[in-house]
């Protein structure tokens, strides 16, 4: 029975680990912990990529004959503006911030949603290490053609990501998760609010060109995008009975059995 529940406790509240962050949760009215879990972010989702990156590009070789691109990644277009939506990816994380409602609720379901994210982070870097894939297609590009804001994009894009992590892809199952995240909280936190459908539809319409961007970019392989749809839509699963644990029981008592109070 005690295996059973196993997924569950990875993904309820850390004991001790969150202790500081929820304790200093309302200094400044709640913006010290805003910018607590920000630093959290950059810390253990943001360095672990960016090294693992560098990592596999200096050091590694190239196992994506295991899974090769196939005649229709070429075949896909360059479609130049798209790199707008791709780059909006950076965008998911301060909106989240911003909409996560500021209240000990909100708090946890923010604190929980990183720990998520942390998790999907490691399992992601573990593939891009044991399995290092280069994903050579940016030959493809035609330079001359891109306005001024595209050449500024792709060049911000191919000076901090090196052209390795491919799969699963992280633009996938972070846009995924942070699109329900922010999707759950509005609906329950601002169905009144008559920009509420604007929003939402605006945010899933940037979710669907993200995922096609990935491709009109030539920043990754369809093996990507499906390998990072899937494990996007697991962290999503395995995160809604934490949702349901925080509803039902109340953030203050998860945080007591937490030990952080």
């Amino acid at each position: 029975m005690g295996g059973r529940n196993t997924p569950l406790k990875l993904v309820m509240p850390w004991n001790k680990f969150w202790n500081g962050t929820w304790k200093r949760r309302n200094i400044f009215n709640g913006k010290w912990f805003i910018l607590e879990i920000f630093l959290f972010g950059a810390i253990f989702i943001a360095i672990p990529y960016f090294l693992s990156n560098n990592i596999a590009s200096l050091y590694l070789e190239d196992t994506f004959k295991m899974f090769p691109e196939n005649r229709y990644d070429r075949s896909i277009p360059v479609i130049n503006w798209m790199i707008i939506p791709y780059t909006a990816l950076y965008l998911f994380y301060p909106i989240t911030l911003i909409i996560a409602p500021k209240n000990d609720k909100g708090r946890m379901e923010l604190i929980t949603a990183m720990q998520i994210l942390i998790m999907a982070n490691i399992f992601c870097v573990v593939f891009f290490l044991l399995f290092p894939a280069e994903i050579d297609m940016r030959d493809s590009l035609d330079w001359n053609s891109m306005n001024n804001l595209e050449l500024l994009f792709f060049e911000f894009i191919h000076t901090s990501d090196r052209p390795w992590n491919a799969w699963p892809s992280l633009h996938i199952v972070h846009s995924y998760f942070l699109a329900r995240l922010m999707t759950h909280w509005v609906k329950n936190n601002y169905s009144e609010n008559k920009f509420t459908n604007i929003f939402l539809g605006v945010l899933w319409i940037e979710w669907f060109l993200l995922c096609i961007s990935i491709l009109t970019t030539k920043q990754h392989y369809m093996f990507d995008l499906f390998s990072g749809g899937i494990v996007g839509i697991i962290a999503w699963k395995l995160y809604q009975p934490v949702l349901e644990k925080i509803s039902v029981r109340g953030a203050k008592k998860l945080a007591n059995d937490a030990g952080w109070v």
